[in-house]
């Protein structure tokens, strides 16, 4: 240990989760597509795109607000070690990283969650053979009364997705339900993960009146059986399913006439350890706009799939 100042990656514990993601993802390898979009002036001089992506990964990691970020960064020994600065180095204010977001964009995020797809495709950690497929619910934090009682003053019966639009104001948000008790008010999460290590192959937002089925489209892979619950026995998805090339895995309702409950038995078995993926994301919509919450999905994606690279002791990823 130096005796001057020590470095925060002589504070950390050699076992830290940090440490371990560190030496599976090179973030200059990751950021790689990313640096055509910065330059010079992006931020103080010395924060550098893998530096900040990083802090957007550690903020998602544990679920810190960009003012929380900040604090950590300032205090916490672990976190300037994976942002890669000194202790006495002054980090970023919060609005650098909302600048940063805004900087990357949707777009880029999703081609960078893409890239790093292709590397675990490469080094055979998701395969496509069996892919779990499932939908959950986003709640935007919106008060939605006065906009009511607006609606209603305006001669409407009430505040519906006919009319929601004109009145909420996140303009892309809509109601969404499953089965008759399940309510809510914001987005759609739909997400496709590979069976073999559980890491995430797409996903994709949508509104919440986008149904299950509908949604299927932008999370069916192109090869394998497509294991998922009754919201994917309808005919539309059946179809999606086999345009893909795909074969269905589909849990069916009890009135159908090819109901095979052993089969269907095996396949509540089969994809039960994969439900716990959408436990461990936050459901709670940090945005406004549908662009805006799918690069809040895709951050999530991006970040679950990290945890799980360290949970299974995965090799380097761009070595």
């Amino acid at each position: 240990m130096s005796f001057l100042e020590p470095r925060p990656e002589e504070l950390v514990r050699k076992d830290h989760p940090y440490r371990k993601l560190l030496s599976i993802i090179n973030f200059s390898e990751l950021c790689k597509p990313l640096h055509k979009l910065f330059k010079a002036d992006m931020g103080r001089p010395g924060f550098h795109i893998e530096s900040g992506f990083a802090a957007l990964v550690l903020q998602w990691m544990e679920y810190l607000s960009d003012r929380e970020l900040e604090r950590f960064l300032q205090e916490n020994n672990a976190g300037k070690y994976f942002f890669g600065f000194s202790l006495t180095e002054k980090v970023p204010d919060h609005t650098y990283f909302c600048n940063l977001r805004k900087k990357i964009g949707t777009s880029e995020l999703c081609k960078l969650f893409n890239m790093l797809g292709d590397k675990l495709k490469e080094k055979g950690l998701i395969t496509n053979i069996f892919t779990f497929v499932d939908a959950s619910s986003m709640i935007s934090k919106v008060g939605l009364w006065n906009e009511r009682d607006k609606a209603i003053k305006d001669g409407e019966e009430t505040l519906n997705n006919k009319n929601i639009d004109q009145y909420a104001s996140d303009k892309d948000a809509s109601y969404g339900n499953k089965g008759k008790t399940k309510y809510w008010y914001g987005y759609k999460r739909h997400v496709g993960v590979c069976m073999k290590h559980g890491l995430i192959s797409k996903t994709a937002a949508t509104t919440a009146k986008v149904t299950d089925e509908a949604g299927l489209k932008h999370v069916c892979p192109k090869q394998g059986m497509v294991v998922a619950d009754k919201g994917y026995c309808a005919k539309d998805a059946q179809k999606t399913i086999k345009r893909n090339g795909c074969h269905s895995g589909a849990i069916l309702k009890n009135n159908m006439k090819k109901k095979d409950f052993k089969k269907d038995e095996f396949l509540t078995r089969l994809r039960m350890p994969y439900e716990g993926v959408f436990s461990k994301m936050n459901k709670k919509v940090r945005y406004k706009s549908l662009p805006k919450v799918q690069f809040q999905v895709t951050m999530q994606a991006l970040v679950h799939n990290l945890k799980r690279l360290v949970t299974i002791n995965a090799d380097p990823i761009f070595a």
